[in-house]
């Protein structure tokens, strides 16, 4: 069977183009690749990708997300090691960032969080697959290191 190698992007509707961008520019880092001026803005985390995040104007009225209906539950961000990912959690939380709390995950740990739209979001660190510890679910057990003393679950 033929199969996608991965998924490339990601688009969200949002209601304030140009505060979306610099949240996601801020917040998480991205850049800005290309831009269709009132329209749509195309952001990366990476120096070699077109753009994973593309972001297009509602308007301001536009409802926001809601958890009852079908669609996005959130999307992820993956770390390259936990001291980044920990990096990132201290200027989310400096910068008064919307965290809805912390996931354990046993092979990966993760922050949830939300842009200025609603949308959810998630930054996690995920261990080598060498250092999974597979003893029936791949998701119970418990992930190494804490970002603080007492975590939050989401």
């Amino acid at each position: 069977m033929v199969k996608p190698r991965q998924l490339g992007h990601l688009v969200l509707r949002v209601r304030d183009l140009e505060a979306s961008e610099k949240w996601y520019s801020d917040v998480l880092g991205l850049h800005t690749t290309n831009k269709r001026p009132g329209s749509m803005i195309f952001m990366s985390a990476r120096d070699d990708s077109s753009h994973e995040l593309a972001l297009v104007s509602v308007g301001a009225d536009a409802p926001g997300p809601e958890n009852s209906r079908v669609g996005l539950f959130h999307f992820a961000w993956e770390m390259d090691s936990f001291e980044d990912l920990q990096a990132l959690y201290e200027h989310m939380k400096a910068n008064d960032v919307e965290i809805g709390g912390i996931g354990d995950h046993g092979v990966s740990l993760g922050v949830y969080l939300f842009d200025p739209d609603g949308n959810e979001i998630e930054v996690y660190h995920e261990l080598p697959q060498d250092e999974w510890e597979v003893a029936g679910d791949l998701f119970k057990g418990e992930y190494p290191r804490k970002l603080e003393a007492e975590a939050v679950t989401a």
